[in-house]
């Protein structure tokens, strides 16, 4: 049997990596794997940052520090025999965010904040968005067993798809939807969740069940790029020994 895929997850929050769990459950299929958020973390080996994308600004910046001014050079999460595979989670809402609204002093090499631009197309905004993240890391490009995974607006557009599939915000554009999560409230009181923990992890198996559909090429246009992108990366498994 060979080792499961060793994957970290630097996330916004726990709810976000409910969902990124599910999806990843879809798209590897069978093959199994080891998921490890390391932000939000609270560990000694990487310190408490916080939550939200002021935690993940600060993150980023802490491992292109133990990388020597850059992401890929952090031999906590690359190092040899740790993990194969990083996802970087940010919102695409962020892109509307200034620094000072995170009371953040952005360092000269930051990317330029607010970058949202006119949505649709969705692509425009998050496009800009990730230049930025990588900034925060001291990349110019996604480095190598990184996935970048930033839904648009936020990752509740992915939940609201997925779970409430003819609810009116998917018919006016989900991804340019300004606040998704506001139509999880908005759903008949059987079936309706609350963006907590517990509530996500109730539906974790539908979430799962809905990723081919939300990530097809027609339909979300983040969540496909995700689907292609966390592919791409995947590294084949080990061939079986003789």
């Amino acid at each position: 049997m060979s080792e499961p895929l060793r994957i970290a997850l630097v996330a916004e929050g726990p709810t976000d990596a409910v969902v990124i769990e599910a999806a990843l459950r879809s798209m590897l299929g069978g093959r199994s794997f080891v998921l490890k958020q390391v932000f939000p973390e609270n560990s000694s080996a990487f310190g408490p940052m916080g939550t939200g994308w002021v935690g993940v600004y600060r993150w980023c910046h802490a491992a292109a520090t133990r990388g020597t001014g850059s992401l890929s050079g952090d031999q906590l999460i690359f190092g040899a025999g740790n993990f194969d595979l990083l996802l970087l989670h940010l919102d695409g809402d962020v892109a509307g965010y200034d620094y000072a609204d995170g009371s953040l002093v952005p360092l000269p090499t930051d990317g330029a904040q607010p970058c949202a631009k006119p949505c649709p197309p969705p692509a425009d905004t998050t496009n800009e968005l990730r230049k930025v993240l990588l900034s925060w890391c001291g990349e110019t490009a996604t480095p190598p067993k990184t996935v970048v995974c930033m839904p648009s607006k936020n990752t509740e557009a992915w939940v609201v798809a997925s779970l409430f599939p003819t609810d009116q915000a998917i018919a006016q554009g989900i991804e340019c939807y300004a606040n998704p999560e506001s139509r999880l409230g908005q759903q008949p009181a059987a079936v309706r969740i609350r963006k907590k923990k517990r509530d996500y992890q109730s539906r974790a198996a539908e979430l799962e069940q809905a990723w081919p559909r939300i990530a097809a090429p027609t339909a979300l246009g983040e969540a496909f790029r995700f689907r292609t992108e966390f592919l791409a990366a995947v590294p084949a498994p080990p061939a079986p020994a003789l």
